[in-house]
C-alpha cells in the first residue's frame, strides 16, 4: 500500500510538478485544491478534492478518509504587488487557512509538514547571496504572512509534536521535461513564459521594469530554480521528514 500524501494547491504549478515526482517515488498523492488558480488538467497523478483549506469539515473528511502519513503544503495567494493593495487577502488565504490546516492536522494525528515558504522573508538583504541565517525583515504582506507560518510551525512543533520542514526559494521557471505539463497563468505575469510568449508573437513587446538597480545597466537580477529541481527538493525533504524525524 502506497504511502498517502496531501498536497495542499497540488493543481497549480509547482504542486502539479511536485505529485508527479511524489508519483514517481512511489508515493501516493491527494491533491486539495479549490482551482481557483490552479488547473484540474494537471492533476494526473492521484485524487483531486475540489474544496478549499478554510473548509474545517472537508479537512475532516480528507483526513479521516486517506490518512495522509504527511503534507505537502503550497496552497497560498503568491502575487507580491497584489497583496501590498489586499493584505487582508493575503492574511486570511495565507495565514488563517494555514492555522485551519494545522488544526485539522493536530486533530487527526497528521504529524508531518513540508511548507512552502519563500525568499520573501528576507526583504532587501544586505549582501549576496542569502544565506538561511540572514536577519528576516519581509517587506510586504506576503512575506510578511509566509515568515507568520514560519513562526506558528515552530510553536506548533514545540506544542504538539507536528514535525516541519521549510522550504524558502526564489523565482521557479520551466516545465516538466517530458511535457506532461508545464507553467499556466492567466494572465500570465512570470517573466520567462512573457518573454517566450513575445518571441512568438502573442504579446507585442516585453518590458523590463526598474532602472535604479545596483547593476551595470540599473536593471533587476533575479535567481531562478527549476520546477522540476524544486519538486525534488520538496519530496527529498519529505524523505528525510518522514525517515529521520
Amino acid at each position: 500500500m502506497k504511502t498517502k500524501i496531501l498536497v495542499t494547491g497540488g493543481a497549480g504549478y509547482i504542486g502539479s510538478h511536485t505529485c508527479k515526482i511524489l508519483a514517481e517515488h512511489g508515493y501516493e498523492p491527494v491533491t486539495m485544491d479549490n482551482l481557483l488558480n490552479g488547473h484540474q488538467f494537471a492533476v494526473k497523478w492521484g485524487e483531486l478534492i475540489t474544496g478549499d483549506i478554510h473548509d474545517s469539515a472537508l479537512l475532516d473528511t480528507v483526513f479521516e478518509h486517506h490518512q495522509p502519513s504527511a503534507v505537502i503544503h503550497f496552497s497560498g495567494y503568491i502575487d507580491a504587488r497584489e497583496s501590498i493593495a489586499h493584505p487582508i487577502k493575503f492574511y486570511k488565504n495565507n495565514v488563517s487557512a494555514t492555522l485551519t490546516l494545522l488544526s485539522a492536522m493536530h486533530k487527526h494525528n497528521c504529524r508531518k509538514i513540508i511548507f512552502s515558504s519563500s525568499c520573501a522573508i528576507y526583504g532587501i538583504p544586505k549582501k549576496v547571496p542569502i544565506t538561511e541565517d540572514m536577519d528576516q525583515k519581509p517587506i510586504n504582506p506576503y512575506g510578511r504572512s509566509k515568515l507568520m507560518v514560519e513562526h506558528m510551525l515552530q510553536d506548533i512543533e514545540y506544542a504538539y509534536g507536528i514535525k516541519h520542514i521549510i522550504l524558502r526559494y526564489f523565482n521557479a521557471a520551466g516545465a516538466d521535461l517530458s511535457g506532461e505539463i508545464g507553467e499556466c497563468h492567466n494572465p500570465e505575469t512570470h517573466i520567462i513564459p512573457r518573454l517566450l510568449h513575445t518571441a512568438m508573437g502573442k504579446n507585442p513587446y516585453f518590458q523590463i521594469f526598474g532602472t535604479d538597480y545596483p547593476t551595470k545597466d540599473g536593471t533587476a537580477i533575479r535567481d531562478y530554480i527549476h520546477v522540476t529541481d524544486l519538486a525534488m527538493a520538496h519530496v527529498m525533504a519529505l524523505n528525510d521528514l518522514l525517515q529521520n524525524h
